[in-house]
């Protein structure tokens, strides 16, 4: 069996834009989450948001790049450079064998929201050429293949909130069985406009709280709902001898990936978690590290079907003596919900973690809920010696992901 490494990794988040800055943040427990400033919240019971701060696209990527993506291409596009340029890559890999497999939740919503108005108020003629190859959900993954030069496979995936760890753990079979000797992965997501939070709240997925430190509280039993947020991340996983063979630094191995589908409603979880549970236990399957030298960067949406439903998962997948045993953190505490960018995200802050053996806390929680009993890292990061870390996401049509990664 070929063996699959992560060499590069890249991120902008709500708590930093790359990821020296998201370390600092997430192991100091920084709240990214506050009041929306992109549009006039005061009329609406969804107010809070984590979003991406200091984020300028012209100085970044250049003016005509800016003009002709959507915001959620443009996070990409960033994110990837930084991973590119941390793995070495470029260069390194035949063009053939450099893949691409990258998502989001819905794409490029901004866009069209905007040409929309134009076409109501302008007419057709104003609708921009641009429009459908800046709103195409794909286009993210188009262009991160047309700057590296990536002929290999190129694939979109969306699994709603799952897609980030969808994106990596088909990657990971992609180079597993040969298709592929290096694939840029992840998700990149930025829905936070009226329209999208108004349609997440009418379906009473988002916290109605209007507290910054009281609006995302994984596990807490005050939950009540998550709070969108936005960003990117991008991992450069690479055949463990190819990446040897070019003296690359390795920042952990994948070492098993599950995926299931809950097969139950669009948007709640099956309360008897059986197919969260065998993505669980599937990722875990040939680990076989102690319970005390695990992490969980759990999905934690801090909605109150999500949180407890995963808590059985966790107990049913390892059993509850195991499952107590582990280290559990919701990171969401601190960036809120990506939604298709969190999973690729959340694996960054899981290898983080392992490799600096700190277990990334779960700010705001106070209150014990006794359907979720595990210990959730209340508050203050805790040093620990690791050995595994997993991240695991759920998305809306039941959709089950989990990525686990070990020390190289």
């Amino acid at each position: 069996m070929r063996r699959v490494v992560i060499t590069g990794m890249g991120a902008v988040t709500p708590i930093g834009n790359n990821v020296a800055d998201f370390k600092e943040a997430l192991f100091a427990g920084k709240n990214g989450i506050d009041r929306v400033t992109r549009f006039d919240v005061s009329e609406s019971k969804y107010t809070m948001a984590g979003e991406v701060k200091g984020f300028d696209a012209v100085a970044l990527l250049g003016k005509q790049t800016a003009r002709k993506t959507d915001l959620f291409t443009q996070y990409a596009m960033v994110a990837a450079n930084e991973a590119m340029a941390q793995s070495g890559i470029q260069g390194t890999v035949e063009n053939d064998r450099l893949g691409v497999c990258f998502g989001s939740g819905v794409g490029g919503i901004e866009t069209l929201c905007g040409e929309h108005v134009n076409l109501l108020e302008k007419g057709v003629r104003r609708v921009s050429p641009q429009f459908v190859p800046k709103m195409i959900y794909n286009i993210a993954a188009g262009n991160l293949a047309i700057m590296f030069k990536a002929n290999g496979p190129c694939t979109a995936v969306s699994t709603a909130c799952a897609t980030g760890t969808t994106a990596i753990g088909e990657g990971y079979r992609t180079i597993l069985h040969g298709y592929a000797d290096a694939m840029i992965c992840g998700g990149a997501e930025a829905a936070i406009n009226a329209l999208c939070m108004a349609g997440f709240g009418n379906c009473q997925a988002l916290t109605s709280s209007d507290n910054k430190d009281e609006a995302c509280m994984p596990f807490d039993k005050r939950r009540n709902g998550f709070v969108m947020a936005e960003g990117a991340g991008v991992l450069i996983l690479e055949e463990y001898e190819h990446a040897v063979s070019r003296g690359a630094a390795i920042l952990a191995e994948i070492c098993g990936y599950g995926s299931t589908c809950d097969a139950h409603h669009v948007t709640a979880p099956d309360p008897e978690a059986t197919y969260t549970a065998k993505a669980f236990r599937d990722a875990y399957a040939e680990c076989g590290v102690a319970p005390e030298k695990i992490y969980v960067n759990a999905h934690g949406t801090s909605t109150p079907l999500n949180d407890k439903t995963e808590t059985a998962a966790m107990k049913k997948a390892f059993g509850e003596d195991f499952a107590k045993k582990l280290h559990v953190s919701s990171t969401k505490s601190m960036t809120g919900h990506m939604l298709g960018a969190t999973g690729a995200v959340e694996a960054i802050a899981a290898i983080l973690a392992l490799n600096e053996d700190t277990v990334p806390p779960t700010i705001n929680y106070k209150e014990a809920d006794p359907e979720c009993d595990l210990n959730y890292t209340p508050n203050v990061a805790v040093k620990t010696e690791l050995e595994l870390a997993l991240s695991s996401n759920l998305g809306f049509g039941g959709h089950n992901a989990v990525i686990a990664f070990k020390k190289v």
